[in-house]
């Protein structure tokens, strides 16, 4: 906890995602100040000054940033396959982290850092799985505990993008998994860690089949389409390091498509969909019990909920009014973060959630790989052992 309101903040790797990070969360503590970045290539940096934010100088390397600025949190926006590096440079010189998700992008990665947790202390380390912030994820939350629905049965959910967003994962240094890790770790891992916190329970075992089936050679005729303003079609949003000039012929190893079946430790079975180029972008939630189903839409903001037997109307459940991006969740981390730092106030997730749930889609991504359903449990034991649990 932070008593003076003010807050120096060192960055590895000012990329554009944690350029939004930073801007929320010195909109919700405005004491607090970049003092230094590391970044080759700081595709960040015009957001930040288009909003009057300094970033303080440029360092060579992180220790040496460190070193020089002293501050009192690094946040980690480098590309995921240098997560491990920052996190460990950050750990070792006594100063706090915030890492965006995923927290790293193997399975070796991840014993790796949870050794360093269990010499430094969990608390050391907070992630960005935005969702834990969102106003209708605690709506939801909140609607789960009531026990409206009963025994929580199944639960569906899924995430399919605009095509212009999957065009960008293809022009990306997201599309080589050395550098990101799978689409499914570097894009739905929160997704992941919310349907454990709802379901409550760790995933038992996984199976998956996933591919690339859009975005390929054979379908390099559809750049040719036009919006009808007359905009090219896939080549709208911009992509930052690394990138490819192709968007159906870059050297991508990614899925474009995956679906995932997943059965938790207290048998509530889940079903997820992703797909990078849906004409109906959604990002939903089903949930069906013994009493009821509750519905969630994260692109309408809106959640509703139904009896089993229809005897009354479905309800729509209030969910508080969100603005900015990601429906509300950005601002929201924001302000979760600022409360966090200079208040002590809990920080919705922690390191060991987003391992869990970055290990949940690394199982999930073996399973697509062998064709097999992974085993879970022996996961959960070494984790627990390599952080000391």
């Amino acid at each position: 906890m932070n008593t003076s309101g003010e807050i120096k903040i060192a960055v590895a790797g000012l990329g554009q995602r944690i350029s939004v990070v930073i801007r929320n969360l010195l909109a919700a503590a405005p004491g607090a100040r970049l003092v230094g970045y590391v970044d080759p290539e700081p595709y960040g940096l015009p957001s930040l000054a288009k909003r009057g934010i300094e970033p303080g100088p440029q360092f060579a390397d992180v220790e040496t940033m460190l070193a020089r600025t002293k501050p009192d949190l690094l946040m980690v926006g480098s590309p995921n396959h240098l997560h491990l590096e920052h996190i460990s440079a950050g750990l070792a010189a006594g100063v706090r982290v915030f890492t965006e998700k995923p927290i790293v992008r193997t399975e070796e990665e991840s014993w790796a850092l949870a050794r360093l947790l269990r010499a430094h202390g969990e608390e050391a380390i907070l992630v960005g799985l935005v969702m834990r912030s969102s106003p209708l994820t605690r709506a939801v939350a909140a609607a789960l505990a009531d026990g409206r629905l009963g025994t929580l049965i199944s639960m569906e959910g899924n995430e399919h993008l605009h095509p212009e967003h999957g065009a960008f994962l293809m022009r990306d240094w997201r599309r080589r998994q050395q550098y990101g890790g799978s689409f499914l770790l570097d894009k739905c891992c929160h997704d992941f860690d919310i349907y454990r916190m709802f379901i409550g329970a760790n995933p038992a075992r996984v199976s998956s089949f996933g591919g690339r089936a859009i975005f390929t050679p054979g379908h390099e005729e559809m750049t040719g389409r036009r919006y009808a303003d007359g905009t090219s079609a896939y080549s709208v949003w911009r992509p930052g390091w690394n990138t490819s000039a192709e968007t159906f012929s870059s050297d991508a190893d990614v899925t474009d498509h995956q679906v995932a079946i997943v059965e938790y430790e207290n048998g509530v079975r889940l079903s997820f969909s992703a797909n990078t180029h849906a004409g109906l972008p959604q990002r939903r939630w089903l949930f069906m019990g013994t009493n009821g189903a509750l519905e969630a839409d994260l692109v309408s903001d809106r959640v509703q909920y139904r009896d089993a037997l229809g005897l009354a109307p479905a309800e729509t459940i209030a969910v508080e009014e969100g603005s900015g991006g990601h429906a509300g969740m950005d601002p929201a981390m924001g302000r979760d973060l600022a409360a966090h730092l200079l208040e002590g106030k809990p920080f919705p997730v922690n390191a060991h959630d987003a391992m869990v749930a970055g290990l949940t889609v690394m199982a999930i991504d073996r399973a697509m790989r062998e064709g097999s359903v992974v085993d879970c449990r022996p996961l959960w034991e070494r984790l627990d052992r390599e952080m000391g649990r």
